[in-house]
């Protein structure tokens, strides 16, 4: 759903884009559009790190997903490219905090996987405290201006 999302985010950028420079339209189309793709971007990069740390990706696959949401359009790519070649589960490997492993799923062994697995123990207070995260992350940047002129 987030691949999806940031798809179609980009297109409605890319379309605020066009309005603005060559159709003459208001400032604040871009500004709306930037904004929400701007948060749905981080939101897939927080989800593609949390499936990339429960399927032990490779580093090269989890990296490649991240730079490809840079990329317009290519996030679904990606998603459909890992399903066929088996690296998206139907359900966590890696079995929440303080509960006994059931199904096939492993005990956490790396940091990323203990994070997880207190992600996986609390799925709410976990949703909302990375929505929040996002959220902060994305008023830091919009705070920061436009890429463009961060180094200017």
């Amino acid at each position: 759903m987030v691949a999806t999302a940031e798809m179609v985010t980009w297109a409605l950028l890319i379309a605020a884009m066009i309005g603005k420079y060559a159709l003459g339209a208001p400032d604040w189309t871009m500004r709306i559009a930037g904004s929400i793709h701007g948060f749905v971007f981080l939101s897939y990069c927080v989800s593609t790190v949390v499936v990339w740390t429960d399927q032990r990706w490779p580093a090269s696959k989890g990296i490649l997903g991240l730079l490809l949401a840079i990329v317009p359009f290519a996030t679904v790519p990606f998603e459909r490219h890992v399903d066929r070649k088996g690296l998206l589960a139907s359900q966590w490997r890696v079995a929440p905090a303080g509960a006994a492993p059931q199904n096939g799923q492993e005990p956490a062994r790396t940091a990323a996987e203990r994070l997880l697995a207190v992600i996986l123990r609390w799925p709410i207070l976990s949703a909302l405290v990375l929505v929040v995260f996002v959220a902060l992350l994305f008023t830091v940047l919009l705070n920061a201006g436009p890429p463009t002129e961060w180094f200017n």
